[in-house]
């Protein structure tokens, strides 16, 4: 967020982790190419470009069980601020949405949440360009399993589980999880409607009331020098999968009135609808490049009701259709 590079929010909790799971941290750290003594610093912001080489490296010393691995491993002594106060939520619907809106302190990347009558999913969305090594994508799916666990102490098992790439090790996540990781354009989790309302035992209102202010504060921090423009770009990002295109709603995620931003866009010379087209042309051309996601499945994740109405914006941007610029590899 704001103007800084995107980065990983790193603590001295991933030494115990690593030590758990019988790895040591000073060999992972060389062969990542990091300090030694890196997580002995205390907490500490490392650039994305670091951290996924930290998992390059947690990749090569542990094999394609890491992400379960890691889900096993996972501990409340582990934990951060963040999850630690999400854990003191009643339940997983009401947890699922403390942690999205303050994943953005551990993570560049965001989560939302999806709820209806009959289940509730949880979506991961890197911002384009800065996608996951394919053990961080799964390791992060699973660990949402792992903590309903650890708060419920029921074996809860989602219904149904996508990611954009298939895991390095398929049997050993069906086994952790009770059903196949299924390739989709979404890193994404669904529990259950009776799951998402089981309570926590480690439900704690008390302890959240101590942990907010302290988030709200480093939340407000973080977004310190983001301007309008930056921000509005971010929660399109995230809101697009979830068909939230309109102003209102993103006006919404950023807890400001329609009438406010919008007068803070015109302070930037831009306007709501351009950084929606922008974001929208920019992520199309993105998973045209780098994945082999229908036309329509495109549309569905940039906010489209109808593909119709996407294979028409696509050609006012590129005066080409989706599949001759996939084809062609040409851009703007």
């Amino acid at each position: 967020m704001g103007n800084a590079a995107p980065s990983y929010a790193v603590s001295p909790a991933y030494a115990l982790l690593l030590r758990d799971m019988g790895l040591s941290p000073a060999r992972l750290l060389r062969r990542a190419g990091l300090p030694a003594d890196l997580f002995s610093r205390g907490s500490m912001r490392l650039p994305a470009a670091q951290y996924h080489a930290v998992w390059s490296a947690l990749e090569a010393e542990a094999g394609p069980t890491l992400p379960v691995r890691i889900a096993q491993a996972l501990s409340v002594e582990a934990f951060d601020p963040l999850l630690f106060a999400v854990i003191c939520s009643p339940d997983l619907a009401r947890a699922a949405r403390r942690l999205t809106q303050y994943k953005p302190l551990i993570a560049p990347f965001t989560v939302s949440v999806e709820a209806s009558a009959h289940e509730l999913t949880l979506r991961a969305t890197w911002p384009t360009g800065l996608e996951p090594p394919r053990s961080l994508g799964h390791t992060e799916l699973l660990l949402w399993v792992s903590l309903t666990r650890i708060s419920t102490r029921a074996e809860v098992r989602p219904t149904r589980v996508t990611a954009p790439v298939a895991p390095a090790d398929a049997a050993g996540l069906r086994a952790y999880l009770g059903t196949d990781v299924r390739r989709g354009p979404a890193w994404a989790v669904t529990f259950s409607a009776a799951d998402a309302a089981r309570p926590f035992l480690t439900a704690n209102e008390g302890m959240w009331a101590f942990f907010e202010p302290e988030l709200r504060r480093r939340l407000a921090e973080l977004d310190e020098g983001a301007n309008i423009t930056q921000r509005v770009r971010a929660a399109l990002l995230e809101a697009l999968p979830a068909g939230e295109v309109q102003m209102e709603a993103v006006a919404r995620r950023l807890a400001v009135s329609k009438r406010t931003l919008q007068r803070r866009l015109n302070e930037e010379d831009t306007t709501f609808q351009q950084l929606l087209s922008a974001t929208r042309e920019s992520l199309a051309l993105h998973y045209l490049r780098q994945s082999q996601l229908s036309a329509s499945e495109i549309a569905f994740l940039l906010g489209y009701e109808d593909p119709n109405s996407f294979f028409r914006a696509f050609g006012s941007w590129t005066g080409r259709t989706p599949e001759a610029v996939r084809v062609l590899g040409v851009s703007r």
